[in-house]
């Protein structure tokens, strides 16, 4: 049978709710939406789509971090963003993020997030 381990980071935000920042199953790490919450202060950050993606990416790095992963470990993101017209500003940080190979994504409006944030981000990595 197949454990699974959770993954935790103090340097990404406390769960919001019943689930975990990620879980690994044998190579497979699945990790919850990130949100750009600050995780000393757990409170979103100020400076509109740029800042919010900066640090959702900032913390999705972070839960990587303790697993001994970095983001190029990443294969396939979801994000979410309330206001497709901001698709091209949450781009470009995400495109300075993933410089070299950029995973996977699928980009998909939607009504509302916790928080009343812009942009939730959400990661499937794999170890080698």
């Amino acid at each position: 049978m197949t454990s699974k381990n959770v993954l935790h980071s103090p340097k990404a935000p406390a769960a919001i709710g019943p689930y975990v920042q990620a879980i690994q199953v044998d190579a497979w790490i699945v990790g919850s939406g990130q949100l750009g919450i600050d995780p000393r202060t757990g409170q979103l950050v100020p400076g509109g789509i740029e800042a919010e993606t900066r640090q959702v990416l900032n913390n999705i790095a972070a839960i990587l971090d303790s697993a001994g992963l970095s983001a190029e470990a990443i294969v396939k993101t979801t994000v979410f963003l309330v206001d497709l017209s901001e698709f091209g500003a949450m781009n470009a940080v995400y495109a300075d993020f993933f410089r070299d190979t950029p995973p996977a994504r699928s980009t998909v409006q939607v009504a509302a997030l916790p928080k009343g944030a812009r942009i939730e981000i959400d990661f499937w990595a794999y170890r080698r």
